[in-house]
């Protein structure tokens, strides 16, 4: 119980942190949102991740495990079905240039804004766990 109690507060810190550093995902609502936004991803990572996981095996050895991805932008789509308040939409990155090295202006569509925040989720949530391990 305490794990899920440990998960749900990780995954609502890190939908605050992702909404905080891409554009186009919105929180609307405050502290219940994000709160009850992390109980939904907690219990769909629970209860869906594995159900999707083995229904997606024959494309992940085809792919090399490449479809887990498409699992995890199906998990966060449902996330924002579910909680009225989390929308994750595309976005203008406006680029970036730092002692000679640029990133030029992209236009990130709806696909690659949930392949973003699935990709930063899991990276925050390992990197929360890995400083929390006793």
């Amino acid at each position: 119980m305490k794990n899920f109690f440990r998960n749900v507060l990780y995954n609502a810190f890190t939908i605050y942190l992702i909404s905080q550093i891409l554009p186009g995902v919105k929180v609307y609502g405050g502290i219940p949102t994000l709160i009850f936004g992390g109980l939904a991803l907690t219990l769909l990572l629970a209860v869906l991740k594995p159900v999707l996981n083995i229904l997606a095996i024959p494309f992940n050895l085809v792919t090399l495990g490449l479809f887990s991805f498409v699992v995890n932008i199906i998990i966060f789509y449902l996330l924002t079905v579910l909680v009225v308040g989390i929308t994750i939409s595309a976005f203008n990155f406006p680029g970036y240039e730092y002692v000679g090295f640029i990133i030029p202006k992209i236009y990130v569509n709806t696909l690659f804004s949930f392949l973003l925040v699935s990709f930063l989720q899991s990276a925050i949530v390992n990197f929360i766990d890995w400083l929390t391990r006793s």
